[in-house]
């Protein structure tokens, strides 16, 4: 992201449907901040190119009826936005 100043991101964060939807959304939009802080604390991004979301459950990727399921939909994912220069 330093190279290509104008690259923005959203970090996405979820999880697992086990627990009540409020807290899980919670719990994403931590997990989402989290990777953030890191993003502007430890590689000096500026924080208004970074955005956060927390789905909670909303979007799992696998099974939540086992445990395998659940651990990958206890994620984080990152969308990267940029514009290419010819």
């Amino acid at each position: 992201m330093k190279k290509y100043p104008w690259t923005t991101i959203t970090i996405e964060g979820h999880t697992d449907n086990v627990g009540r939807d409020a807290y899980n959304i919670k719990l994403s939009r931590k997990r989402a901040k989290s990777v953030k802080r890191v993003l502007v604390n430890t590689f000096d991004i500026d924080m208004g190119r970074i955005e956060t979301i927390g789905y909670g459950p909303k979007k799992p990727i696998a099974d939540n009826s086992n445990a395998a399921g659940r651990q990958k939909n206890r994620r984080i994912q990152a969308v990267i936005e940029t514009i290419t220069k010819d």
